[in-house]
């Protein structure tokens, strides 16, 4: 028996009419390949594109306007006018597009961590590398016995040091890596980790001065924030209105400077690398696509779609945060309180201080946990560079159609 099928056309059933009768109006562009379709002894809705035979590869035909009468009750409605035809293809979208933009970003870029997951995870290994390094060779250090205490110290302190240049170093390459391997994998090309590499490190003296400036003006406004609620504190503590209302403003400026500088940078790294611009230009157009899409409902803004991927991050680092630092502050919370009131109380707040540094520098015991969550956070940590990857290009995409 031919197959019988319901077509649904700005929210009204249309059928049965088998596949004969479907191709007529496909010709006629009474059906589109988006338009829900079930089959009559079935209740459950696909699209007129799964329709056996019906919609191939061909691009779908252009769905002509509805006309306010039903031809015959069971024919879907045709007419000629393109502004009509524009609102029933919105209509139709809406009714097939049960996913919003915020799950599908973050369906895909799972998809793709998953997909290149060896490689994301030997980019992560090797800028995790040189900190782990630090920790084990000095935690060696210090508990070396036949070394005096000052030579532990200076020798432990050098080789963190040294460390530490060296993860600054590989930063702008396991940025760039970040960018290409994303960026291939949602092409739906596979690429070789130490091709991405070499591709990686030809964009480094870029990105490092993009690093380096943007870092370096963050850092400066963290500061300036804490000089700013230092002088909000004080001037509470003096009571006095001007220097409050003072450090109120200049609270505000900084919230506000705060904001601009990071929609100014919000997609840096993937105009820097995948879209090949220098420095300069790169941030114009990081600005730019920052404030596109005005549009589009807010939450499909590339704006706010970003600050839902920030704001994610950041509560999965403060969860990890808590993890580790709480159950850590509540065990030491004694000692914390028994040298505050020492403090506060002796007339030698010097010998306080060395009495600390001397019980610091006693507890050689490595922190495991510590030490496990900082390995899963570099390991998850490719999932932000690939939301923008992701976020980026659907972006452009859009702003080309």
């Amino acid at each position: 028996m031919t197959e019988q099928w319901i077509i649904r056309v700005q929210g009204k059933e249309y059928g049965p009419a088998d596949l004969a009768t479907l191709q007529e109006w496909k010709s006629e562009g009474r059906v589109l390949a988006a338009n829900p379709a079930r089959r009559v002894d079935a209740d459950l809705w696909r699209t007129a594109s799964e329709i056996p035979g019906l919609f191939r590869s061909e691009a779908p035909p252009v769905q002509t306007d509805v006309r306010r009468e039903r031809s015959e009750g069971s024919r879907p409605p045709s007419s000629a006018s393109s502004q009509r035809y524009r609102e029933l293809k919105e209509i139709s979208n809406q009714e097939v597009e049960v996913k919003s933009p915020s799950r599908n970003l973050l369906i895909e870029t799972f998809r793709i961590y998953f997909r290149g997951f060896f490689q994301f995870f030997a980019l992560s290994v090797l800028t995790a590398l040189p900190s782990l390094c630090g920790k084990f060779i000095g935690f060696m250090i210090e508990t070396r016995s036949g070394l005096s205490p000052e030579v532990r110290t200076t020798v432990s302190d050098a080789f963190t040091i040294c460390m530490f240049v060296l993860t600054l170093v590989l930063w702008p390459i396991y940025v760039a890596g970040i960018q290409i391997l994303a960026a291939e994998l949602t092409a739906g090309r596979r690429v070789r980790f130490f091709g991405a590499l070499n591709h990686a490190v030809k964009y480094w003296p870029r990105v490092a001065s993009l690093c380096v400036f943007v870092y370096v003006v963050f850092i400066l406004l963290v500061f300036f924030g804490i000089l700013v609620l230092s002088m909000t504190l004080a001037a509470g503590i003096a009571a006095s209105f001007f220097w409050t209302i003072v450090a109120l403003g200049l609270a505000a400026l900084q919230i506000w400077l705060f904001c601009r500088f990071f929609v100014f940078t919000l997609f840096w790294q993937q105009f820097a690398v995948l879209g090949n611009l220098s420095s300069f230009e790169a941030l114009q157009e990081s600005s730019t696509l920052a404030h596109s899409g005005g549009d589009l409902p807010w939450y499909q803004r590339p704006l706010w779609r970003a600050a839902l991927i920030i704001s994610i991050w950041i509560a999965f680092l403060i969860a990890i945060a808590s993890i580790d630092v709480w159950p850590r502050l509540v065990a030491d919370w004694p000692m914390i309180r028994d040298y505050f009131n020492q403090l506060t109380q002796t007339q030698d707040p010097q010998a306080v201080l060395q009495k600390i540094n001397s019980s610091l520098q006693t507890s050689h015991e490595l922190d495991y946990r510590a030490l496990a969550l900082n390995i899963g956070e570099r390991i998850l940590q490719p999932l932000l560079g690939i939301a923008f990857v992701v976020l980026y290009l659907d972006s452009k995409k859009e702003g080309e159609s």
